[in-house]
């Protein structure tokens, strides 16, 4: 028997802050290690966000490919691709987010809302209004 495999929170539901991962077990022989394991950045993603990543490169970057998987139009899907990358900490250039834009107003943005991070990417001229309409319609 196949046991359900649940995608694990990535931050704390108590305090926000972020989770670790501290136990790791063999579903087949039953061994189990603890300790501090770093979790990767696509751990935070949610199923839709990890779909989306899986058509686009299984498709080799083609956004009409992934257009044609998800039966969305193109804006749409070149939305969700974009929302998951700001989830991944790129910019509008495919490039890391500066450490000097991690934190504003005394805050870090990873611990933002994907909105407010949104918003905030508008702010600083990185996103058209338009996009993030229709990242924050999705």
């Amino acid at each position: 028997m196949v046991k359900h495999l649940y995608h694990a929170p990535a931050d704390c539901p108590v305090c926000g802050d972020e989770l670790i991962t501290t136990r790791k077990g063999c579903l087949k022989c039953g061994s189990e290690l603890a300790g501090e394991f770093a979790s990767c950045e696509f751990c935070a993603l949610s199923e839709p966000d990890l779909q989306i990543l899986r058509v686009f490169l299984g498709s080799r970057g083609n956004l009409r490919e992934v257009e044609k998987h998800l039966q969305v139009s193109y804006p749409t899907a070149r939305a969700r691709l974009d929302a998951v990358l700001v989830k991944l900490g790129f910019d509008q250039a495919g490039e890391r987010n500066a450490p000097e834009h991690a934190e504003q107003d005394g805050r870090d943005s990873d611990s933002a809302t994907p909105e407010s991070q949104i918003l905030e990417r508008v702010a600083r001229g990185e996103l058209s209004p338009e996009v993030a309409a229709q990242l924050l319609g999705d």
